[in-house]
């Protein structure tokens, strides 16, 4: 076995296409509602937030969708991303597992986001559209988004869940050094935010707030503004498996199979998008990877929330999608994963997991960062917050390996860098973060958050 380290493909392995999931769908997927009717949506119903090409790709049957040239040349800045072999967290942990990771750390922006980022904003572009309103939790996708933007001549505005805004402000500026305006969600701009302060001043803010005043502002612009999300719909998961397809070459490379792929969720985007082309060699191929979500415990709609129709914002602005869920009017506590704090999930990734093709597991904040800064310590690199929380249970496994004397070789994905998180670490090194798990009183209260629909519409 080569004692080599790092897997570097060059570029003329970029993937030239993107693997699209729904082509594969062991299980149905239950179709989106229209927020006001209940009824199926149709292609024209989303032409108000999204370019048309956007939506195609949302129920598109094709296994393979080509990657635009200008999005790959935009690629090249940092794609493909290494396959790095953790040999020196292997070496503290006195493991006979092989762990490996993908980083996507090194993109301009930071994190995986500017996958779909550049994709997005190359779309709405060409359909005309002259500025981007979108929502954003910890940055990462906020600032990914904005240099995006400025790639391709969009103006943007940011709404910041005010918890990180606060926590995070280096984010803030690094979107506003791209050219973007970045305000703190709940604000007084628009309908939804001036309605959760009048109830609340102090509101911290949460993904769904943030998304339901992004949405608003697309949507009463006239045309002149389309919205963008991060994570969570198909075409976003889409753009993201240029991670999962170059790790299946780099393990080639390797000479090694994965027997667990592990990703962290808060819509399900980074997951997804290295675990679902390792879901396609399961299906299509005879393979028996392991693909293990991670959430947090303060946020756990896959392994605490309800099945379910819901919406994905906190005013019901959006469309109804069936995705576990901890009710839209939730707001998360105020975690330094902010990138997690998210009620709902994606519901490809939620049907998949209903139907029992992946796992997942719920993981406290202060067991993340002891991880984080083991990783830290072994291999050189500072994760986020988010991605810590793969690092938390990759370790786990591989300590199981270690008990049960078994060579297990396991992949994760190191989703971005945590340079802009250096306050939560800041708090984990003195004594002053806490584990936060959500009460029984508050999963018992799910069904009170959410919306009523018919047994015919839940069909």
């Amino acid at each position: 076995m080569s004692e080599q380290t790092r897997f570097i493909l060059n570029e003329n392995d970029l993937p030239r296409f993107w693997y699209n999931v729904l082509a594969d769908m062991p299980v149905p997927l239950s179709p989106p509602l229209h927020p006001a009717t209940g009824q199926p949506l149709s292609p024209d119903d989303l032409s108000v937030l999204f370019p048309m090409e956007l939506i195609l790709q949302e129920v598109s049957p094709e296994r393979y969708i080509e990657i635009p040239e200008p999005v790959r040349e935009a690629y090249k800045l940092y794609r493909p991303t290494p396959l790095i072999r953790a040999r020196r967290l292997e070496k503290a942990l006195g493991t006979p597992a092989h762990i490996y990771y993908k980083y996507e750390g090194v993109s301009p922006s930071g994190s995986h986001k500017t996958n779909t980022a550049l994709a997005q904003a190359f779309y709405n572009k060409a359909a005309g559209t002259h500025a981007l309103t979108t929502e954003t939790g910890a940055g990462q996708w906020g600032s990914a988004l904005a240099m995006a933007c400025r790639f391709f001549d969009l103006d943007l505005e940011v709404y910041m869940v005010k918890v990180s805004y606060q926590q995070k402000p280096y984010r803030r500026f690094l979107m506003e050094t791209y050219g973007a305006q970045v305000f703190a969600s709940p604000t007084d701009r628009t309908q939804a935010g001036r309605a959760i302060l009048a109830t609340n001043p102090e509101h911290p803010g949460s993904l769904g707030v943030a998304i339901s005043e992004a949405v608003e502002v697309a949507a009463t612009s006239g045309g002149k503004k389309k919205y963008s999300l991060g994570s969570v719909l198909n075409h976003v998961i889409l753009h993201q498996t240029v991670i999962g397809e170059e790790a299946l070459k780099q393990m080639d490379m390797a000479g090694e199979y994965p027997d667990m792929v592990i990703g962290c969720i808060g819509g399900g985007s980074n997951f997804s998008g290295i675990a679902f082309p390792f879901l396609r060699e399961n299906l299509r191929n005879g393979q028996r990877t392991r693909l293990i979500a991670v959430e947090p415990t303060a946020a756990p709609s896959l392994t605490r929330g309800i099945y379910a129709y819901d919406f994905g914002d906190t005013a019901g602005m959006t469309p109804l999608m069936k995705m576990y869920t901890l009710g839209h009017s939730f707001t998360p506590p105020a975690i330094h994963a902010g990138g997690l704090r998210y009620h709902g999930m994606a519901p490809t990734l939620c049907a998949l997991y209903d139907a029992g093709y992946i796992e997942a597991v719920a993981v406290p904040q202060r067991s993340v960062f002891e991880a984080a800064v083991l990783f830290t310590h072994t291999e050189g690199i500072l994760p986020a917050p988010e991605s810590a929380h793969a690092i938390r249970v990759a370790i786990d496994e591989a300590l199981k390996a270690k008990e049960a004397g078994e060579k297990r070789v396991i992949l994760f994905n190191l989703s971005g860098h945590g340079h802009f998180d250096l306050s939560a670490y800041n708090a984990y090194n003195n004594g002053q973060l806490e584990d936060l798990a959500l009460p029984e009183e508050e999963i018992a209260a799910i069904p009170t958050r959410l919306p009523q629909i018919s047994q015919s519409q839940a069909a």
